[in-house]
């Protein structure tokens, strides 16, 4: 889990006053889903990411990949399982259909997702997994070629594998995973559009029922609530309040909804497996001089990030922009408060952070299809932040907002 989703976790069950989802009850009935009409990724898109895949296997001189359960697996297989210390494994090949290895008693439920032709060889208690890896890897003469490791694959799988084909050659598979999800195809950018679709919808609920006296947590239950009732799957809803906004992913401390304080939120759920991520700040009551000042500039500071989105500009190159000009209005330094100590944005799809980043060094260049947030929030320590956050999918003619950005404290959800 994310820090925001820990924290908004753990403060859950403390904070939440009883009844207060009951009292919303009649408020929450007027809602209704809409993701009725969402089409899941079918066969032939998974087709095409295969074929994707072992095109840029054969262009890296990769003979296979290896994917441990996650969102990569889901994204080649449809397989949704969980990691333990019982290996559950894919291996793509440069040719030919995957192979999923796993447990032997747990064939049957592994079957139940996976969209794939695929052939699935089996594990009993006493065997080692990565020797049935091996051995599908001989049997498909790949065992002499570079074997692609997924980055989030655990030692013990890298490790495994490296004993049982001491030649092997095990290398990254970031050009072959990275190559294929960081450029969503249209049926992704749909799904994305849609999560992002129902976040907003739980905002506008959201905004005119939070009163003074509130928690973040109480806000975050009212936000998950409307969200679960448009039908998104909330993946966290986190509510900053005051000096609290200060610090991007907030503090254990408990702080209430006063006047003049702000209120900044980050929330996000997921549609068929593809994620959403926006950001609101406003100000409960009056707003000061400072607080409307600031607020305009992290509205300006997402333009200028817009404006440098360019296809073939270097991730890395959006992120600078923003900091000088902050930097022009006195901010900073580079990461430094009171300022924007976080980059300026992270890719997003089945995964609410993906690479790359829009982060200062960043050499990869923007292409159609990559999907980024825009979130260039400044805070004040010891006072308070704004963060104002809508994500975006390149296109030829430049970047397209999934959501749009609020132009007024006034109006400060959009």
């Amino acid at each position: 889990m994310s820090r925001r989703a820990v924290l908004a976790a753990a403060a859950l069950p403390l904070l939440v006053r009883p009844g207060l989802l009951r009292a919303a009850e009649p408020d929450l009935a007027g809602l209704s889903d809409m993701t009725g009409g969402a089409v899941p990724i079918g066969a032939r898109e998974r087709v095409r990411r295969l074929s994707r895949a072992q095109a840029l296997m054969k262009a890296n001189g990769i003979g296979a990949i290896l994917i441990e359960p996650g969102s990569t697996m889901v994204y080649f297989t449809g397989v949704q399982w969980w990691r333990s210390e019982r290996l559950t494994a894919a291996i793509l090949p440069v040719e030919g259909e995957p192979c999923i290895v796993t447990p032997f008693f747990e064939e049957p439920s592994v079957r139940e997702t996976l969209a794939v032709p695929a052939e699935i060889r089996v594990w009993q208690e006493d065997q080692n997994p990565l020797a049935i890896v091996a051995g599908f890897l001989r049997d498909r003469k790949l065992a002499g070629r570079p074997v692609g490791i997924e980055e989030t694959a655990r030692f013990f799988a890298f490790d495994g594998l490296r004993r049982v084909l001491p030649g092997a050659r095990l290398v990254s598979a970031n050009p072959v995973v990275r190559g294929c999800r960081m450029i969503k195809a249209p049926a992704e950018i749909a799904l994305m559009q849609l999560a992002t679709d129902v976040t907003m919808a739980a905002y506008r609920w959201l905004h005119p029922r939070v009163e003074a006296g509130m928690t973040g947590a109480e806000i975050g239950a009212l936000m998950s609530a409307a969200t679960r009732k448009l039908g998104g799957s909330p993946e966290f809803s986190m509510a900053l309040i005051g000096e609290a906004s200060a610090y991007p992913h907030g503090s254990r401390q408990v702080h209430r909804v006063a006047q003049g304080q702000v209120v900044l939120m980050d929330c996000g759920c997921t549609v068929q497996g593809y994620q959403s991520d926006v950001s609101r700040s406003w100000v409960h009551g009056a707003a000061t001089a400072e607080q409307r000042k600031v607020w305009d500039l992290v509205v300006r500071g997402q333009q200028v990030a817009r404006a440098a989105a360019r296809i073939g500009a270097p991730a890395g190159s959006i992120d600078d922009a923003v900091r000088r000009f902050y930097e022009e209005q006195g901010f900073g330094p580079g990461y430094r408060l009171p300022g924007l100590s976080h980059r300026t944005g992270h890719g997003i799809g089945m995964d609410g952070h993906e690479p790359v980043n829009l982060v200062h060094g960043e050499a990869t260049p923007l292409a159609t299809g990559m999907c980024f947030s825009n979130e260039p929030g400044l805070y004040l320590p010891g006072k308070f932040g704004i963060r104002i956050e809508d994500c975006f999918h390149m296109t030829e003619s430049g970047p397209v907002w999934f959501s749009t950005p609020p132009t007024s404290l006034d109006a400060p959800i959009g």
